[in-house]
């Protein structure tokens, strides 16, 4: 099974907010998650856009998890660099 780390949408037309989760990656986007790992308010204001369990998220990459490409630039926002 090939376990990814992607967001997940929610919020309403214009308003989006997303969480960051890990799941399987033959789900759809907003199918069912493993874990939650975090949020993204891209709307908001630059310094609570992000909120993120930086152990969890540690913890799956160890275990061979692959970020999207937008969580990997999120990632590396909150200095989580891979391998």
């Amino acid at each position: 099974m090939s376990v990814k780390i992607r967001l997940k949408k929610f919020g309403a037309k214009k308003r989006p907010y997303y969480r960051i989760v890990v799941l399987d990656s033959r789900q759809p986007r907003d199918g069912k998650t493993i874990d939650e790992l975090g949020f993204y308010h891209p709307i908001e204001k630059e310094g609570s856009q992000l909120r993120l369990n930086e152990e969890k998220a540690r913890d799956w990459l160890s275990k061979g998890a692959v970020p999207s490409d937008t969580v990997r630039k999120l990632l590396n926002k909150q200095n989580i660099h891979l391998g």
